[in-house]
């Protein structure tokens, strides 16, 4: 683990996977025997089945549900809503129950999440040799490879993740943070081949575990993915043109961007990270848990137990704060990142299960994922989005929302 600055932009996916014992999220679904997945014929009357995709690792299901209203440009003069977006960097459930966990705190709250899923969680590290990572030896990974029962524990989270109207994006492959295989050296090409390779880890999942009792997942990955969080929050200048040609909606791969409304970079929503005022310090500091973590714990994830109470109130300030300042005056989206990880005894896991319940029951808040924020930016007015774009961090509209807008 590096860069414990102040201002750290580390982003890391889960440890090396784990645990004893799955904390799993309901049933995975069982598959009729011999077929792939559970498509099967349907009965007269009944809706046309999935279309198995591949090998049956997924399924065209047709629309995700629970999907919110379709978005309405903003009227003159009407407040903006606020939203949030909750992501999760790599998106494995590695025996900790903390991906069932938030999944129920999404259904507790109304909330919608996005999942940036390794796709080397999907693939066992019997296989790890199908991974050739650009510039790194064949299976080299600098996150762990998940044990067969956190692969299927895995997949059940995933699929319940896509019922429950939550998005599936990527957070590539492995990890390569420094050296020469880093991936702030990686090419549009590089970019290209780590993105062909997460899909196949998604696609062909049945293939390369063998299991033949699961159900597919129910959704079609190569449509599906719409954006991603680079490894280390590094390349994304690198990975922009491939993601525009790939017709991705968004990235989220920036670090310490303001608190302010986005703008489009290579034709691709910019979506970062942010910069969120530090309970007790005169810097901010970068809205993740790891980054919280550097500013506290310095160079372990394992700091001193008798700060863990301290520790958690100020992350549990930071987020608050930074949803504070944006709520109360320019109402710029707020972006949290997390990884389901236990660091410093599980505060951060508490700190934002605290903060989004002290988001979700206020007025004009809207807990979304990115493709849904997405979405909404995709049929506001240039002209209000670029009003909007003028609000600094912490400024209000001069005389009101109603006569701020009015004026676009």
């Amino acid at each position: 683990m590096r860069d414990f600055s102040r201002r750290g932009v580390l982003g890391l996916g889960l440890g090396a996977a784990a645990a004893v014992g799955i904390a799993g999220c309901g049933s995975p679904g069982k598959a009729e025997p011999g077929a792939p997945g559970s498509i099967k014929n349907p009965r007269p009357g009944e809706k046309p089945a999935p279309r198995a995709i591949g090998d049956g690792s997924t399924a065209d299901t047709g629309p995700q549900p629970n999907q919110p209203a379709r978005p309405v440009p903003l009227q003159p003069g009407e407040t903006p809503p606020q939203f949030v977006v909750f992501s999760w960097d790599g998106a494995g459930e590695i025996g900790n129950g903390l991906f069932p966990r938030f999944l129920k705190l999404a259904r507790d709250h109304g909330a919608a999440m996005t999942f940036f899923l390794s796709g080397i969680y999907l693939l066992p590290e019997s296989k790890r040799a199908l991974y050739h990572p650009p510039n790194n030896p064949a299976g080299a990974s600098d996150i762990g490879y998940l044990k067969d029962e956190n692969v299927r524990a895995t997949l059940g989270c995933i699929r319940e993740a896509w019922l429950d109207g939550h998005e599936i994006g990527t957070h590539f492959n492995g990890h390569f943070c420094a050296g020469s295989g880093s991936v702030g050296r990686w090419t549009p090409a590089d970019w290209q081949s780590e993105i062909d390779q997460a899909v196949s880890f998604v696609t062909n999942w049945r293939t390369n575990t063998g299991f033949t009792d699961l159900d597919p997942l129910p959704f079609d990955y190569r449509k599906e993915l719409t954006g991603a969080r680079t490894p280390c929050l590094l390349g994304r200048d690198s990975l922009l043109p491939t993601a525009q040609r790939l017709g991705w909606r968004y990235d989220s791969s920036s670090p310490g961007g303001l608190q302010v409304w986005p703008v489009r970079r290579s034709g691709v929503w910019d979506l970062p990270l942010q910069s969120l005022p530090f309970p007790g310090h005169s810097f901010e500091v970068l809205s993740m848990d790891y980054n919280i973590l550097a500013n506290q714990s310095k160079n372990t994830t394992k700091g001193v137990p008798a700060n863990y109470p301290a520790w958690r109130t100020q992350a549990t300030g930071t987020y608050l704060g930074g949803f504070r300042r944006a709520y109360e005056t320019n109402r710029a989206p707020l972006f949290i990142g997390n990884h389901f990880e236990e660091w410093n005894g599980g505060i951060y896991m508490d700190a934002v299960e605290e903060a989004l319940k002290g988001m979700a029951d206020k007025r004009d808040v809207r807990l979304v994922s990115f493709r849904q924020f997405a979405d909404w930016l995709d049929v506001q007015d240039p002209k209000v989005l670029a009003r909007l774009r003028g609000l600094a961090p912490g400024q209000p509209p001069a005389g009101g929302w109603n006569t701020y807008l009015a004026a676009a």
